[in-house]
């Protein structure tokens, strides 16, 4: 008799948990919460299931903060806070304004340089038609901020409404310092105008600093390189410095949470000691997708997951079951079908990258596509789930 089929795959859920506070023991909340979640809802924790928790409440725990005077204390410090560059900021009131505030209060001025026609993550400050008609070839021309209102005028960004050319403009001016705005999209173009840099592009920032470098700036440092130590009690991240950070009041920012595998080990020996099952626990982000509307790339952290237990190493090693059924075994169907795709599935190579096979899978990092069906699961409002679980993920259609 042929043992019981399985008929649900892969299932995210969203896991409620109580709002997080400075010093709380998430590792026990976390683990508590899923606990009460598997009883409740008549749910089994099983082995190589997920925990997710998200980025925002480990910070929280944590209570990496950092004030904007932190921030431009250490700007003044590390830059002389002179004529400082400013450059591939994405447009983001809760990703980068405070930053911005932090950075123009410690220094003279900021030369200000926006990416055109959209930041490093899609946020558009021009639309593509609008460049096309302007006859501006964006890949090597410089604009200064009286072209770009002679060309362009006022625009505001489709979502919030936001002309975030004014808007960072005002920012800097409100903070002490005095600007100037340009528009270029190589990073040498800085250079005329001061040899001092701060680059604020995520995921492009080590190729930034290596062209500006050669190039004979004098300093380069990456929102990476500030508050990478405590500036007088402040929070810090020892890795991504800035990046990653969020607006947690008009004057502060919650940075990216560091040091963070000691938790997600806590977190999966709790679970072991509870239920007696493996499970794997990360900690996740911003999602890596792009929405097709809005034209905007999610990922503004530095990555998706900053810290992980060992079983979310790596990439699916996947076989295309469209493949296998109108190829390999085009002349089979109904329970011959099912078995010879499932044999072929336990019989599968450990590395089927190259195979034609594994055509159209997606050789993504697991922390990644996880991650990212995470982020989707708790939102970024006011859902309330902190913390996801992941059930199912490493199935495939021969698990019984």
């Amino acid at each position: 008799m042929k043992n019981h089929e399985r008929r649900v795959g892969t299932v995210s859920r969203g896991i409620r948990c109580p709002i997080i506070r400075e010093g709380d023991n998430l590792a026990e909340i976390v683990a508590a919460s899923v606990l009460a979640a598997a009883e409740e809802d008549n749910f089994t924790i099983r082995d190589r299931d997920v925990i997710s928790v998200t980025e925002s409440v480990v910070a929280r725990a944590q209570g990496n903060y950092a004030s904007v005077k932190a921030i431009a204390d250490d700007v003044r410090t590390k830059t002389g806070g002179g004529v400082v560059g400013v450059i591939f900021p994405i447009l983001s009131r809760n990703r980068f304004a405070v930053c911005l505030r932090g950075i123009a209060s410690g220094c003279r001025k900021l030369v200000l340089m926006l990416s055109y026609p959209s930041d490093e993550v899609g946020n558009a400050l021009l639309s593509i038609d609008s460049i096309e008609k302007s006859g501006v070839n964006p890949y090597c021309d410089v604009l200064t901020l009286e072209n770009f209102r002679h060309l362009f005028g006022v625009v505001k960004h489709e979502f919030t409404g936001v002309d975030y050319v004014q808007y960072y403009g005002d920012l800097v001016r409100e903070s002490g310092a005095e600007v100037e705005i340009i528009f270029a999209n190589q990073p040498k173009a800085i250079l005329p105008y001061t040899d001092t840099i701060i680059n604020c592009d995520i995921h492009t920032r080590a190729r930034t600093k290596k062209i500006l470098k050669e190039a004979g700036a004098r300093i380069v440092l990456g929102l990476d390189d500030i508050l990478t130590t405590s500036v007088d009690g402040s929070g810090f991240n020892e890795n991504y410095g800035l990046l990653g950070s969020n607006k947690a009041t008009e004057k502060s920012v919650k940075l990216f949470p560091h040091r963070c595998q000691p938790l997600v080990l806590d977190i999966q020996k709790r679970i072991l000691d509870a239920t007696g099952k493996h499970v794997e626990v990360m900690i996740y982000g911003d999602g890596a997708f792009k929405d097709p509307q809005g034209k905007i790339w999610e990922l503004a952290d530095p990555v998706v997951s900053p810290a992980f237990t060992d079983g979310l190493r790596g990439t699916p090693n996947e076989l295309k079951l469209k493949y296998l059924a109108d190829n390999d075994f085009a002349s089979l169907s109904g329970d011959a079908l099912k078995d010879a795709i499932s044999s072929s599935i336990r019989a599968k190579d450990a590395d089927l990258v190259g195979k034609m096979a594994s055509e159209g899978t997606t050789p993504r990092q697991l922390t990644d596509l996880i991650g990212s069906l995470c982020d989707l699961t708790s939102g970024s409002g006011d859902k309330g789930t902190p913390i996801v679980l992941v059930q199912g993920y490493f199935d495939n259609y021969s698990s019984e």
